[in-house]
C-alpha cells in the first residue's frame, strides 16, 4: 500500500506541474485537483502502452513513472519555475500561519473540504467490504458492478491480459473503457489489496472532482456562494423521492430504528418509474470509469471558458490568487511572464495554449469513459458554432484528434460489438408507462423549473449573461438526444449522457439560489427551501450509504479460497468455464472466463446467445461437449453450487475428467 500511495503522490505532482504549461491563473488547490486526475489518467494510458509491450512488471511501471516525470523539465523555464515556487511558498506559508494562529484559518473552506473528504472516505470505504466470511458491498447498485471491475483488475494484475480480452467473455477483444481499472491493477501489482487499490484511486479522484466543479463554477459565475453550492447540487442530485421519508419515519422511536428502516435508495426504486439515481450511489461508486471521466471533462470545460476570457482579466485574477505569501522577487517574475507586446499571427496565445491543453486532456478520456468523450466532442462543437472563435476551437479539435483517434481505432478495429445496438430510436428515456412530464418531475424534482427560471430571470440585469447562456445551451443536447435515442443496449445507460446536462445546468441553478439568498429574508428562506428540495433525495441516498449497516455478500469465504487454489493451479492465460453468473470466484483469479454474467455482456453490445447455449450443452455432457471445449480453448471447468443452481450438470460426464483442485463444494476439472 505504501508503494501505491507513493505512486499516487508522484503522479499528482507530475500532473500538477503539467498544469503550469497552459494555465498561469489557477489557484494551487485547483491545480492539485486537476493534477490528480490528469496524472492518474496518464498513469493508466502510458502504463498500458508499456505493459502491452513488456507485461505488467516493475520495469514497465518504472518506465511509466519516468515518462510522467518528464513534466519536471518544464521547470527549466525560469519564469515558470518562479511561478511554481510562488504557489508552493504561498501554500506553505498559509498552512504555517494556520497552524500557528488558528484564528486566521479560512474556517469555512477548510471545514467544507474536511467534511467532503470524510463523507467520500466513508462512502468509498463501503464500496467493498472484507470480512472473515467473504467480500461484501454496502451499496445495492454496486452488487453487480463490483465483481465485474474486480475481474478487469485481476485480469491485468494476475492474468497477463495483454492485448486485452474481455475477462468475462474469453476470446473477444476488450472494448470496455478500462483505464481506471488498469490503474488499480498497477496498485495491486505494487502490493495493495483489491480493496485498497480501488479505495485509494476512488478517494483521490472523488475529492478532486468536487474541487474541480467548485473551481469551474467559481471562474464561470464569479460568485463565491454560487460556486460552493454547485458541487453539492451535482453530488446530491435527485428528485422527489424524499417524500418516502415520511412513511419510513412513522412509528420509529429512535434514530437506530429509523436508520435501519431507511430504503436502499430514494432516487432509484425498483419496479417503479423512479429511475434517475444519485451521483454517488449509482454513478461515481459503481461506475469507476465515470468517476474519472467526469473530472477530466470538467477540466476541459474550465479551459474552454477561460480561453474566451480577456487575458487581462485572467492576469488580474492571478495576481489576486498570489497576493498573499509572495515576495518582491516572485511578483517581478509573475509580471515578467505577462506578455508586454501582442503576439504575431503565428505565435500561440495563452488562449491557444488553453485550447490545445483542453484537447490533449480530452484525448485522455476515450479509454477512461467513452460516453464522456462523445459528450465533450458534441458539446464542444455546439459551443464552437455559437462562439465562432474558429482559431481556438481548431486547436482544440486538432489536439484532441491527434491523440484520441489512434485510441478509438485501436479499441474498435477488432471489436465484436454490434454498433447498431448503441444508437436506436427511443423516446422518453426510461419512463416506461409513466407520463413523460410526470416522470421527469418525479425524477429531477424542481431542477428543470428552477433552471428555466434562471434562464428567464430578468430585471435591471439578467441573471444569466449572454456568454454564459451560449456556453450552457449545447449542454441541453445532453438532455434532448438521450430522450429521443437509445445510446446503449440498456436504455438506463443513457444516464451517462443525461448526467452531463445536470452538470452543465447546476451552475445556473446555483446562481439563482445565490441571488435569492442575497435579496432579503423571504427570498433567503425560499432559497434554503429550494436547495433542500433539490438535494434532499440525494442527501438521503448518501446518508443511507454512510450510516446503514446493509451488506450484500458478493463472494463467500469458500469462493475466496477456491480462487486462490485456481491461481496456484492454472496458468495466468487459462480459459475457465463456469456458470454464467455475475459473482463467480473465477473473477478473483485474473483467468479468462468463457462467459460471465449475460447482463454485462449484453450491455456491452455482444451477442452471448450462441455461447450460452453451448455452455449448457457442455455441462449436460452432450456428445459435442469436447468439441465445444476445444473450439474455445477451455482448459478448466468449474462445478460448484453456482453451476448446479444455474445449469443441468451431468455428474457422470465430469466423473471421467481429471480433478485439478477442490475446496469445499467447489471443484476444478482439467480438460486434456
Amino acid at each position: 500500500m505504501i508503494i501505491s500511495l507513493a505512486i499516487v503522490l508522484l503522479v499528482i505532482a507530475c500532473g500538477t506541474l503539467a498544469t503550469y504549461l497552459y494555465d498561469r491563473s489557477a489557484a494551487f488547490a485547483a491545480r492539485l485537483c486537476a493534477g490528480a486526475c490528469i496524472g492518474i489518467a496518464a498513469l493508466g494510458l502510458v502504463g498500458f502502452v508499456f505493459a502491452s509491450l513488456l507485461g505488467l512488471t516493475a520495469v514497465s511501471i518504472a518506465l511509466t513513472l519516468a515518462v510522467l516525470s518528464l513534466s519536471a523539465l518544464s521547470l527549466q523555464n525560469p519564469k515558470r519555475r518562479a511561478l511554481v515556487y510562488a504557489d508552493v511558498s504561498a501554500t506553505y506559508e498559509a498552512i504555517r500561519k494556520a497552524i500557528r494562529r488558528p484564528g486566521q484559518m479560512p474556517v469555512g473552506y477548510v471545514s467544507l473540504y474536511l467534511l467532503v473528504a470524510l463523507v467520500l472516505w466513508r462512502c468509498f470505504q463501503r464500496a467493498m467490504i472484507e470480512l472473515p466470511d467473504g467480500i461484501y458491498t454496502g451499496l445495492p447498485n454496486n452488487y453487480g458492478d463490483l465483481p465485474f471491475h474486480i475481474s478487469v483488475i485481476t485480469s491485468f494484475a494476475f492474468g497477463n491480459n495483454f492485448p486485452p480480452q474481455d475477462p468475462t467473455y474469453a476470446g473477444v477483444f476488450f472494448t470496455y473503457p478500462f483505464v481506471t481499472d488498469f490503474v488499480s491493477a498497477i496498485f495491486v501489482y505494487c502490493g495493495a489489496s483489491l480493496r485498497q487499490s480501488m479505495f485509494l484511486e476512488n478517494l483521490v479522484v472523488g475529492i478532486a472532482f468536487f474541487g474541480l466543479v467548485h473551481y469551474w463554477a467559481l471562474v464561470m459565475l464569479r460568485d463565491r456562494f454560487a460556486a460552493v453550492l454547485t458541487p453539492f447540487l451535482v453530488f446530491l442530485n435527485g428528485g422527489l423521492g424524499w417524500i418516502f421519508l415520511w412513511t419510513t419515519s412513522s412509528g420509529k422511536d429512535n434514530l437506530t430504528d429509523f436508520l435501519k428502516a431507511l430504503p436502499n435508495s430514494f432516487t432509484i426504486i425498483p419496479d417503479t418509474a423512479w429511475r434517475w439515481g444519485n451521483a454517488m450511489s449509482t454513478l461515481l461508486i459503481p461506475q469507476r470509469g465515470f468517476l474519472l471521466g467526469l473530472p477530466l471533462a470538467v477540466i476541459v470545460f474550465t479551459q474552454w471558458w477561460l480561453s474566451g476570457e480577456p487575458e487581462t482579466e485572467v492576469n488580474e485574477q492571478t495576481d489576486k490568487n498570489r497576493k498573499k505569501g509572495k515576495g518582491k522577487k516572485d511578483q517581478k517574475a509573475s509580471i515578467a511572464e505577462t506578455p508586454t507586446t501582442p503576439p504575431s499571427a503565428f505565435a500561440l496565445t495563452p488562449s491557444d495554449r488553453r485550447m490545445i491543453a483542453a484537447g490533449l486532456i480530452a484525448a485522455l478520456i476515450p479509454l477512461v469513459h467513452a460516453h464522456s468523450f462523445v459528450v465533450l466532442m458534441v458539446v464542444g462543437a455546439g459551443i464552437a458554432l455559437l462562439e465562432r472563435r474558429w482559431r481556438a476551437w481548431f486547436f482544440f479539435f486538432l489536439a484532441a484528434s491527434i491523440v484520441a483517434l489512434p485510441q478509438l481505432w485501436w479499441s474498435t478495429h477488432n471489436s465484436a460489438v454490434d454498433g447498431s445496438k448503441f444508437f436506436q430510436w427511443h423516446t422518453g428515456w426510461d419512463h416506461g408507462k409513466e407520463d413523460i412530464f410526470w416522470f421527469w418531475l418525479k425524477n429531477t424534482g424542481l431542477f428543470i423549473p428552477v433552471t428555466i427560471a434562471a434562464l428567464l430571470w430578468g430585471g435591471k440585469e439578467r441573471l444569466i449573461p449572454r456568454r454564459l447562456l451560449l456556453f450552457f445551451l449545447p449542454f441541453t443536447l445532453c438532455f434532448i438526444i438521450p430522450n429521443f435515442f437509445q445510446m446503449s443496449p440498456w436504455i438506463w445507460d443513457n444516464i451517462k449522457v443525461l448526467f452531463y446536462w445536470w452538470l452543465g445546468s447546476a451552475p445556473l441553478v446555483a446562481l439563482l439560489l445565490a441571488r435569492l439568498w442575497k435579496q432579503g429574508l423571504s427570498q433567503r428562506v425560499a432559497a434554503g427551501i429550494l436547495f433542500a428540495v433539490l438535494t434532499a433525495a440525494g442527501a438521503l441516498d448518501v446518508a443511507t450509504i454512510m450510516f446503514r449497516s446493509t451488506k450484500l455478500q458478493v463472494f463467500a469465504s469458500q469462493g475466496l479460497a477456491f480462487a486462490e487454489s485456481i491461481k496456484a493451479t492454472t496458468a495466468p492465460e487459462a480459459v475457465i468455464l463456469h456458470a454464467p453468473v455475475h459473482n463467480h470466484p473465477v473473477f478473483l483469479t485474473g483467468r479468462r472466463s468463457l462467459m460471465g454474467y449475460p447482463g454485462h455482456i449484453w450491455s456491452h453490445g455482444l451477442d452471448f446467445g450462441p455461447r450460452h447455449s453451448e455452455i449448457k450443452r457442455i455441462y449436460a455432457g452432450a456428445p459435442d461437449a469436447f468439441s465445444i471445449l476445444r473450439k474455445y480453448g477451455v482448459g478448466y471447468v468449474v462445478v460448484s453450487p453456482l453451476e448446479i443452481s444455474q445449469v443441468s450438470v451431468n455428474d457422470q460426464f465430469f466423473s471421467n475428467l481429471e480433478l485439478a483442485g477442490e475446496v469445499g463444494g467447489y471443484r476444478l476439472y482439467k480438460i486434456r
